[in-house]
């Protein structure tokens, strides 16, 4: 696995890696740098000569050309043109400035610590943390984001000291200040109007272009849920390979869990050499430290269990690159939110006079107790809520109130309101002016950049495999942008185009299901199997000496997922995680 680390300044005069000393003057004019890279032959490029340091981890630059990007303003015209997943290092030896930036989509990471007269910066936030003038110091903010988004949106880190590039971001330090900005932010087009068959025939040839140039050197393999991402990209791999490439699924003995029907379905009709495994209670109990170690922050996404085994599979059977399907859904709209969402959208088009004087007064008196109405006045409470909120209605933090989940020593340290306001930093996109591309940029960020996106590349990490996305390959993800949003989401019709556009090449059958995902049946298993229900309730009692959450709440916890197992248990998940990640990063619990 790749690593870089570096640090500039004071930062390289104190210290320049754990355990490693960085012999440099203490007078001079120029501060002093220090960068050290491990790389991956093949994907990487390192280049340490007497005026600059450059490293460059993915993209499509050859060597040569990676060393000439030593100057900061060169090489922030330079990323605007690199493609691929990429992370980017740049240091002029003479003035001292650096420059770094990760891919337009966030699947490369890359941390820093602003510190007095210097920065750290490094492609792990332990790392960073770990130097002696940045601190392991845990964020309240970040651990109540977390609860919130069962993971820590960037560039907030679990450490307080430590922030993470967002997608398309860049940062340069000089010795008179740090600044950070965007060499690319995701633009839409929606005044746009072409013909259905040359967006078709556009699609297709980026699609296999994309979906070529992911296949890795020796054996390739792919996930296959069943799903209409993983299943285009199956037949793909077999179409420009000619061959009947390795897929892999992983199944759960549950019901409404399983959807290895559709993944042999796209299997058998693509003709793919397919590989499945059934993931048991058992698997769960084995496989939740490994994640909670191996994440650098608590990430609460119970599909990194699936991922995991499917990865571990793969790996078991000769593979030596994974492709993914992630990244679909949040550039054709394919996430079930979306056409929810179009239905509350309807009542807001509505007049205001005439929902506020007459409507809501109208619907908000409606009894709770008689199914219909109560339906009436749920839609109308909800579609009363402005976007990007409403999308949080269901929130469970929401649905029981901070008050009755948290400490109050706790919650008295955090905003409260931060995560609408981040949220609705991305929603807002200036050149989104639909529902649909609104939410697309705002999930491009939460569901992909920091949720999905670590939860695949870290459990293929954990396999010793690389992964690839061919849907965020940027030609793809441009074209996507120039779609217009009624043939992204066509009534709610969800992911119309992207349907339509490969209709005779999935099976019907993939076309038409219902959005599933890669849910895990936690909540249920939980309840019987005795070692899984044990590491679970065990954690959470745990968690109760941290001095985070109400006690009287955790105590519930129990109760509630045995009434409601697919929902609750999904919440207990995210605590069990947050304990599980405490403990294998010797994290001390606080006094109660």
């Amino acid at each position: 696995m790749s690593r870089v680390f570096g640090c500039t300044g004071r930062a390289a005069m104190i210290a320049s890696a754990p355990g490693e000393e960085l012999r440099a003057a203490a007078e001079t004019s120029i501060p002093p740098l220090f960068v050290h890279a491990e790389c991956d032959t093949g994907t990487e490029a390192f280049v340490d000569d007497a005026n600059s340091c450059v490293y460059l981890s993915g993209g499509t630059l050859p060597s040569a050309q990676v060393g000439k990007l030593g100057e900061p303003k060169a090489a922030l015209e330079a990323l605007r043109s690199l493609n691929g997943a990429f992370l980017f290092v740049g240091a002029n030896k003479r003035t001292g400035e650096v420059l770094l930036a990760i891919d337009r989509s966030g699947v490369r990471n890359l941390y820093y610590s602003e510190v007095p007269g210097g920065l750290v910066f490094g492609s792990s936030a332990g790392e960073v943390a770990r130097h002696s003038m940045v601190g392991s110091e845990i964020d309240p903010q970040s651990l109540f984001h977390y609860a919130y988004f069962h993971m820590v949106p960037g560039p907030r880190t679990i450490f307080n000291k430590v922030r993470r590039l967002v997608p398309g971001e860049y940062l340069h330090w000089a010795p008179d200040g740090m600044k950070l900005g965007r060499y690319w932010e995701i633009t839409y087009d929606e005044s746009r109007t072409e013909p259905f068959d040359a967006l078709k025939r556009e699609f297709l040839d980026i699609f296999q272009r994309s979906v070529a140039d992911s296949i890795p050197s020796g054996k390739g393999g792919a996930f296959l849920s069943g799903g209409t991402d993983s299943s285009s990209i199956a037949g793909m791999l077999c179409k420009v390979t000619g061959t009947d490439f390795d897929t892999y699924s992983i199944g759960f003995a549950a019901e409404g869990f399983d959807e290895m029907e559709y993944a042999r379905i796209a299997s058998k009709h693509f003709g793919t050499r397919h590989h499945e495994y059934y993931v048991t209670p058992d698997d769960i109990v084995h496989a939740v430290p490994l994640l909670a170690a191996s994440h650098e922050q608590p990430f609460g996404n119970s599909s990194a269990i699936p991922a995991y085994y499917c990865a571990q599979m793969a790996r078991a059977d000769g593979v030596t690159g994974l492709i993914g399907g992630d990244g679909g859904d949040e550039i054709f709209g394919g996430n079930a939110r979306y056409a929810k969402q179009r239905v509350f959208s309807l009542y807001e088009a509505l007049p205001g006079t005439l929902r506020s004087s007459l409507i809501e007064p109208l619907a908000l008196r409606l009894p709770q107790g008689v199914p219909p109405l109560r339906k009436v006045r749920s839609y109308v409470e909800q579609a009363s809520t402005p976007m990007p909120d409403r999308a949080d209605s269901y929130n469970v933090l929401r649905r029981f109130g901070f008050d009755t989940v948290f400490a109050k020593d706790f919650l008295a340290s955090v905003d409260t309101d931060e995560p609408l306001e981040i949220q609705a930093a991305w929603y807002n996109n200036p050149s989104a002016h639909s529902l649909i591309n609104r939410m697309l940029a705002m999930d491009m960020k939460f569901t992909l950049a920091d949720n999905d996106l670590p939860k695949v590349t870290t459990s293929c990490a954990m396999a010793g495999l690389p992964v690839a996305y061919p849907l965020l390959d940027d030609r793809m993800v441009a074209f996507s942008c120039k779609l217009a949003p009624e043939l992204k989401l066509k009534g709610t019709k969800l992911r119309w185009f992207f349907k339509e556009a490969l209709k005779g090449f999935l099976p019907p059958e993939i076309i038409s299901k219902s959005k599933h995902g890669f849910g895990l049946p936690f909540g249920q298993w939980a309840l019987g199997h005795g070692p899984l229900k044990a590491l679970a309730f065990e954690s959470i009692t745990s968690l109760k000496q941290r001095g985070l959450f109400d006690n009287a709440f955790l105590d519930r916890l129990p109760a509630l997922n045995e009434a409601h197992p697919n929902y609750y248990g999904n919440f207990v998940w995210v605590l069990m995680m947050l304990e599980q990640w405490f403990q294998h990063h010797a994290t001390p619990a606080r006094s109660a």
